[in-house]
């Protein structure tokens, strides 16, 4: 099978042909290498010297990855302005991805979320984003100064959860609002669906607008035919992808990606000096280095056996009473226009029994932990790195549950409250005076901060809006679910933070 993408690699700016370069290089990592083997005395930071100053840590991972835990150097190149083997890496990754410039992040896809949004809009341009989008996008739009318009993205009420949004949707959106300067898409979501990336990304050049992907969930699509479309692929100008979470590099290692003309690698560079430690990790920039390569020259085959292991484990599911493994037979369905195998959803109402109560049994009791839950759903996500030992521990422990629960009468959750009203601008609300009140008492009160259930870290309530009865019961919902729920000073919600003096 031939990359998808290799055609697509091959082309540069304006469509001309550039080199297909050594996929199998990893230039940080081979430097890297030979500093560890150099045996050179340091008088640098860090201050442990490889491993010297810490014993505990040392005895526990090892000498090596200590002796790798290096500073920016000549040799090894400086991440704020790469001109060596990270320049070199960099570009070995953008092609991997059929993009024009790669920049590794070392503080995960919040951080390429936020400079793509502050590189795309200057304070008081309008954004486009669908209300499922992490709160990394909050953040950004805070730091920006940009107005938020939120896209209400459609919900499968059976499943309880949001999907993607839909061509019909972003043009009454632009209609609404036609000097909006960015898009942003998720691509997939959480839970692996996929919108008409190809459609809305003409939509929005079609308006002049820059399209900005989020990818945290989708590193690996590029990479084999049984994956949706990816940003680059359909001609976005910005995604950030986390190759941390499903294509194989260390936590906190991710890239942004750009193409074309409508946002520049200078700007680009701008932001990303702005926020960008001058210590980026060695450690995380090699596993990106070698992450690559593996996707780049061996990815079709792992991504097979990933994607097999992934069918089978729904088939088995759904054979189980009471869960019903969800894929692509819901492509078609209103914000399903593709779906990410690899996204093992699976709906646990059947049981009788929260998604949440199904994460702490399989944990307690099975000693497997999943990737998330909610009111109605677990999610399991399978990677490059599973075996098929593991699924079948997965299933068994599935069949025992069921085989041991009450079928109880189903019973859907509440519906997801629809977009908050805003009343002042995020970035605004932030600086604000604020307030603390009872959580029972906020209603009608502009919040002072974001509620979220984490993961997935999709906002309930954002700064800046406000708070409706609706949303305080949603809230109640989930705390009495025991969800883990984030971004509130009161680390319980009993009391928020509103906008206003005392």
């Amino acid at each position: 099978m031939v990359n998808r993408l290799m055609t697509l690699q091959n082309i540069g700016e304006r469509g001309a042909k550039v080199a297909r370069l050594d996929q199998y290089k990893t230039p940080v990592f081979d430097a890297i290498k030979r500093y560890v083997e150099s045996n050179v005395i340091q008088f640098h930071v860090p201050g442990h010297k490889q491993g010297a100053g810490i014993d505990e840590l040392r005895e526990y991972i090892g000498e090596r990855a200590l002796q790798m835990d290096a500073n920016g150097m000549g040799d090894l190149d400086f991440a704020n302005n790469p001109t060596g083997v990270i320049y070199e890496s960099e570009t070995l990754m953008a092609q991997a991805f059929g993009a024009q410039n790669a920049y590794f992040l070392v503080n995960g896809t919040t951080s390429g979320v936020q400079a793509m949004i502050m590189s795309a809009c200057e304070p008081g341009d309008k954004i486009i984003i669908p209300r499922n989008a992490h709160k990394s996008t909050t953040g950004g739009i805070i730091l920006s100064g940009a107005m938020p318009v939120y896209l209400q993205p459609e919900v499968n009420a059976e499943l309880g959860i949001t999907m993607g949004i839909t061509e019909e949707s972003l043009r009454r959106a632009i209609k609404e609002n036609p000097h909006a300067k960015a898009l942003f898409i998720i691509n997939p979501t959480y839970y692996g669906f996929v919108s008409d990336l190809k459609s809305l990304v003409r939509i929005a050049h079609s308006h002049e607008m820059v399209v900005l992907v989020d990818e945290a969930h989708g590193a690996h699509m590029s990479f084999h035919d049984g994956f949706p479309l990816t940003a680059m692929e359909v001609g976005a100008d910005m995604s950030a992808a986390s190759i941390h979470k499903t294509a194989g590099s260390m936590t906190q290692s991710s890239v942004l990606l750009s193409r074309g003309d409508m946002v520049s690698p200078e700007r680009i560079k701008q932001v990303l000096n702005l926020t960008y430690t001058s210590s980026a990790s060695y450690l995380l920039m090699s596993s990106l280095d070698i992450a690559r390569k593996q996707l780049s020259t061996r990815g079709i085959d792992i991504l097979a056996e990933a994607l097999r292991l992934a069918r089978m484990a729904r088939d088995e599911i759904n054979k189980i009473e009471g869960l019903h493994a969800f894929g692509k037979e819901l492509i078609g369905q209103p914000g399903c226009f593709d779906f990410d195998e690899t996204k093992l959803g699976i709906n646990v109402l059947g049981l009788g029994c929260t998604g949440y109560e199904m994460e702490a049994k399989l944990r307690r009791e099975y000693n497997i932990q999943i990737e998330m839950s909610d009111l109605s759903n677990i999610l399991a996500i399978i990677s490059l790195g599973d075996k098929e030992e593991n699924i079948t521990l997965l299933i068994n422990a599935l069949k025992d549950i069921s085989s041991k629960s009450e079928k109880r009468k189903v019973t859907h959750p509440p519906i997801i409250p629809q977009n908050p009203k805003m009343i002042v601008l995020p970035r605004d609300a932030f600086y604000s005076p604020k307030k603390i009140v009872p959580l029972e008492k906020s209603v009608g009160e502009i919040s002072g901060e974001m509620v979220m259930a984490y993961p997935p870290g999709i906002p309930v309530i954002c700064m800046g809006e406000r708070i409706t009865q609706e949303i305080v019961d949603y809230i109640e919902v989930l705390k009495g679910q025991k969800t883990q729920l984030q971004g509130t000073a009161d680390p319980y919600i009993n009391s928020i933070m509103v906008l206003g003096a005392d």
